[in-house]
């Protein structure tokens, strides 16, 4: 039999990875098995705001666009997004 090589997706919604501690809970409080599983598995940071998921630049990511993003495998505009380039473009009604 050939070998086996399992993908883990594991979404933590609301959790962000900074360097900076200042209200960083999560730093805080360092937790040992994140941090271990951080260093020694393959990681993937993903932007989450934005155009990334969907939002006008400079808006915050939510759970909805992020997890519609990451299902869909693709960025999905978001309903402001569209409304906002409608109006812009002189183009709603």
């Amino acid at each position: 039999m050939g070998t086996t090589n399992n993908v883990l997706l594991v979404i933590l919604s609301g959790f962000g990875l900074s360097d900076h501690s200042t209200g960083n809970a999560v730093r805080l409080a360092n937790p040992e098995f994140l941090g271990k599983l951080f260093l020694e598995r393959p990681l993937a940071r993903l932007a989450a705001a934005g155009p990334a998921v969907g939002l006008r630049p400079g808006d915050p990511g939510n759970s909805e666009a992020g997890h519609l993003t990451i299902g869909a495998g693709r960025v999905v505009e978001q309903d402001l997004t569209r409304i906002s380039r409608a109006i812009d473009d002189s183009n709603y009604r």
